[in-house]
């Protein structure tokens, strides 16, 4: 009698323990809805989101508010009303902590900032260009 595993391989099958080493890593909630095709020269295309230009900074309509509900406590800053590519969005985040001696991060088009800085940062974005900031 043989084991289940030598008969599998025998069908040119392979252990799924085996095969998740050797698979590339997919991102399986960006394909859902795709239906099995039989076409062996089938390739998915992923839509790619298109990035809109960044704004000039005095048209940019950055607006500040304070937040402290659902993060433990703590008090943070967020600017929001950022339009533009992720890298100038990065950019101007790490500025705004240096500036401010404090961290934070950029996520979700907005900028998160430690602490209460509306004045501060007020401040900092006009001297920067961001005329429209409030």
């Amino acid at each position: 009698m043989t084991d289940w595993k030598s008969a599998l391989a025998a069908l040119g099958a392979t252990d799924d323990n085996d095969n998740k080493k050797d698979t590339p890593n997919v991102d399986r909630k960006k394909r859902s809805g795709v239906v099995y095709s039989t076409n062996p020269d089938f390739e998915y295309e992923e839509e790619k989101e298109e990035e809109c230009p960044t704004l000039p900074a005095n048209q940019q309509k950055l607006r500040l508010n304070m937040e402290r509900a659902g993060r433990g406590g703590k008090t943070v800053t967020i600017v929001k009303g950022f339009v533009g590519e992720e890298k100038y969005l990065n950019a101007l985040c790490k500025l705004l902590k240096q500036k401010c001696g404090v961290g934070g991060a950029a996520k979700d088009g907005e900028i998160i900032i430690q602490g209460d800085y509306r004045q501060r940062l007020v401040e900092i974005l006009k001297k920067e260009g961001y005329s429209q900031a409030k």
